[in-house]
């Protein structure tokens, strides 16, 4: 088993795949099914206690993630509305997916609250994976370097984001045994989502794909 919670490695019928977790709900770029905003001067970090809160009140589903897992978002404002707008609801997606696996429920409402179409089949498939593999995870995320770009009238969106996960680990789901064998996996990950604006508002994930070890996220 490989280090950290972001990497989750099964042996199933004697075929063994690495499977990359990422509070994304998608799968790694070349998979089969797939998938700088700066405050004025000033790192902005969101703790997901309070990006739960704050969608509380336009009825999105509630995500209280575990003492024992952050996902901790820096810089995650741009001082523009409509972008940060998509940047709550991304934030909202990558919480309600973690909260998925940690329950381990495929049926969860985030998951059809924040994902549609192949993103959303591909989103419980993953974490489907993660159960079949015994598997949930600890630790601390971050999640950084946001670019948004609105298009289509501002009712899509393309966002990019880079996440560390070099502070997250692989746990037993039965034993609660916690892995902290180092992986020669690089910790650091590029995501490329695009999002669709519902009939509600909601910005919804409709494809994602990811990039270990991108200079973008490491240099």
């Amino acid at each position: 088993m490989t280090r950290r919670s972001r990497l989750l490695t099964t042996t199933a019928a004697g075929v063994t795949a690495a499977l990359l977790l990422a509070g994304c709900g998608g799968e790694s770029q070349g998979s089969k099914s797939n998938e700088k905003g700066e405050d004025e001067g000033a790192s902005a970090s969101v703790s997901p206690s309070a990006s739960a809160s704050a969608s509380s009140s336009t009825g999105r589903p509630q995500v209280t993630l575990p003492s024992d897992v952050t996902d901790e978002y820096v810089d995650w404002k741009t001082g523009d509305a409509a972008k940060d707008a998509v940047l709550t609801d991304t934030a909202a997606r990558i919480d309600a997916t973690n909260d998925a696996i940690l329950r381990g429920d495929t049926g969860a409402p985030g998951l059809s609250f924040y994902y549609r179409d192949k993103a959303l089949s591909g989103a419980v498939a993953w974490i489907q994976a993660y159960l079949d593999a015994g598997l949930s995870f600890t630790g601390t995320t971050r999640y950084y370097a946001p670019q948004v770009t609105l298009s289509s009238g501002e009712a899509t969106a393309t966002v990019l984001y880079c996440s560390d996960e070099s502070k997250g680990f692989n746990k037993n789901r039965k034993t609660g045994k916690v892995d902290r064998t180092p992986s020669a996996q690089r910790p650091y990950l590029l995501y490329n989502t695009r999002l669709a604006k519902n009939g509600s508002g909601v910005w919804q994930t409709t494809a994602l794909s990811s990039h270990r070890g991108d200079k973008a996220c490491t240099g």
